[in-house]
């Protein structure tokens, strides 16, 4: 899901190791792991090649799973900005889709999901980072169900609810991003929240 990107001037009050973990997690939000080279890597973060083997002895995965933690966490902020917005689980959902929708155009429709580029080409081949991802996607899963069991929802519906509700996001997203427009995720955002209402109503 779209959030805000680590500042791309890697600030020089950051931390060495922090400046690593931002621009690693803006380069493979933008482009995945594989096309984020670690030279490039350590320019941008204003850091060498032995300062990321210090911080990160396993090298450019152990790196990259921590890149991951702050992706999801950045997301997870922003998740709960949008679920916060309404007690109402429906109307909070669609305050969620604009709120993504404003981000993504924000960043110039660069700024999507930050794990989905690097969950992709890592299945099967990297289990460290594949399952950093998974925990990232199971994070947002879980906020999006404590949404809906704090509304009376059974626990086992709100679960599954909230699988439903990520995964549309992350395609209504991708879409957003390809077409360049809002309204992708802005009808997701109203046909979810739709989904919610109604189920509410059969309770």
């Amino acid at each position: 899901m779209a959030a805000t990107a680590a500042d791309s001037t890697a600030p020089t009050e950051l931390g060495t190791r922090e400046r690593l973990v931002r621009t690693a997690s803006r380069l493979m939000q933008h482009g995945g792991y594989e096309n984020t080279p670690v030279k490039q890597l350590v320019r941008e973060a204003g850091a060498t090649l032995g300062s990321l083997y210090h911080f990160f002895p396993g090298g450019k995965q152990e790196l990259a799973v921590a890149a991951i933690h702050f992706g999801d966490e950045e997301f997870a902020a922003l998740l709960r900005t949008g679920l916060s917005a309404h007690p109402d689980p429906a109307r909070a959902i669609e305050a969620l889709t604009d709120l993504l929708a404003e981000a993504l155009e924000t960043s110039g429709w660069r700024d999507g999901c930050p794990v989905t580029a690097t969950a992709l080409e890592t299945v099967g081949r990297l289990p460290d980072v594949q399952e950093a991802c998974a925990r990232a996607f199971a994070h947002w899963q879980e906020l999006v169900a404590a949404k809906l069991l704090a509304s009376g929802r059974p626990e086992e519906e709100a679960r599954d609810l909230a699988v439903t509700v990520i995964n549309t996001l992350e395609g209504a997203e991708m879409t957003s991003q390809v077409t360049r427009s809002r309204t992708p995720l802005l009808l997701a955002g109203r046909h979810l929240a739709r989904l919610v209402a109604w189920d509410d109503a059969t309770k």
